[in-house]
């Protein structure tokens, strides 16, 4: 199973025309065509451009179009931020779903009228300035790399892109592959928070591990460590990105930034590994730690199949000891054998 993204899900992309949105229109459906999902992406949106056609896909002038024609529950978003906003509130009202906001560079101000727009109604949205969202062996709606996806048992959840693939890839060759990956954006104003994620995850019978990618900035990584503390019982790797960033200086994306309230990144790790996270100092120790994880949690279960096998061999002996009974039998046999003779010696007397 997965989350997300499974095979009901149809997408459309708002911002197609554009040289950043076709790009990625071509590899994503390259890759919907790969996992033999051809279906995945059914269209595009660009207000004035409908009737167009790119990478095969119709162009709509709205999403409401879109939908009618074709079904779509799902939209991705690579509109230059002054219209991502819009675009997204466009999206919730005409009734999709599942909003992945690729975009980066989206005012914050921008970003606050956004949730306040959503606020109560049925939608999730991923992103802003995130990746995106693939589910392995269905489809990718984003902009990472599919080749290095596999699918497989472990969720991804990440504030960081690239530490995202760097994870994945540890992922795969370890055979572990992954069923969902989640790129939630490094922006300060999200549509999804970790806890968010986290919870979609432990809900999903078929992810059976969690690998958490935090960063410097805020407490989201806080807040969902202390509901996994509660509430999940799987294996769970933790890296903290930020190590050597400075208090007060945004690091890379504009919610790493250490504020005055805030835990640095090693204070942060430590949190999360008393919250039971297995946390590592390196992302290229996640796949080596996730298969640590996994392998005492083997040892761990099969002890008790072993304690059980003895009883079932101490039966044995009762069997064998029945079995030492049955000659007494044919001795009661012999016995009666040998008294026949005398009842006719006494007839020969007569």
């Amino acid at each position: 199973m997965s989350i997300l993204v499974d095979k009901s899900t149809k997408v459309i992309i708002q911002g197609i025309t554009g040289k950043t949105g076709a790009l990625h229109a071509k590899l994503m459906k390259e890759y919907a065509i790969e996992v033999k999902n051809p279906g995945f992406f059914v269209g595009g949106v660009t207000p004035g451009k409908g009737g167009e056609t790119v990478e095969g896909l119709p162009v709509f002038n709205s999403v409401a179009e879109a939908i009618k024609k074709t079904k779509c529950n799902t939209s991705c978003i690579f509109v230059p931020p002054p219209f991502a906003a819009d675009s997204i509130i466009e999206a919730v009202d005409a009734g999709i779903k599942l909003v992945i906001v690729i975009t980066e560079g989206i005012p914050v101000l921008d970003m606050m009228k956004v949730k306040a727009a959503i606020k109560g109604k049925d939608v999730t949205i991923v992103g802003p300035n995130c990746p995106g969202v693939i589910t392995p062996g269905i489809g990718k709606i984003g902009i990472m790399p599919g080749f290095i996806h596999k699918a497989g048992k472990i969720g991804v959840v990440s504030r960081s892109g690239t530490l995202t693939y760097e994870a994945v890839d540890q992922l795969t060759k370890a055979g572990l592959g992954e069923s969902t990956c989640v790129g939630i954006g490094g922006d300060p104003i999200n549509g999804s928070q970790f806890l968010d994620v986290v919870k979609l995850f432990a809900a999903d019978p078929k992810t059976e591990g969690l690998v958490f990618i935090g960063e410097i900035g805020g407490d989201a990584e806080e807040t969902a460590a202390e509901w996994l503390k509660a509430n999940y019982k799987k294996p769970v790797v933790g890296f903290i990105a930020g190590q050597s960033a400075p208090p007060g200086r945004r690091m890379g994306h504009a919610g790493a930034i250490v504020g005055g309230g805030d835990r640095t990144a090693s204070q942060k790790s430590d949190y999360l590994a008393k919250c039971g996270m297995k946390m590592v100092k390196s992302p290229t120790d996640i796949g080596a730690a996730m298969t640590e994880l996994f392998a005492k949690q083997s040892k761990t279960a099969a002890p008790a199949k072993k304690v059980a096998a003895p009883a079932k061999k101490a039966a044995a002996p009762a069997k064998k000891a029945a079995a030492a009974k049955a000659p007494a039998k044919k001795t009661l046999v012999i016995k009666a054998a040998v008294k026949a003779p005398a009842k006719k010696a006494v007839k020969g007397k007569k």
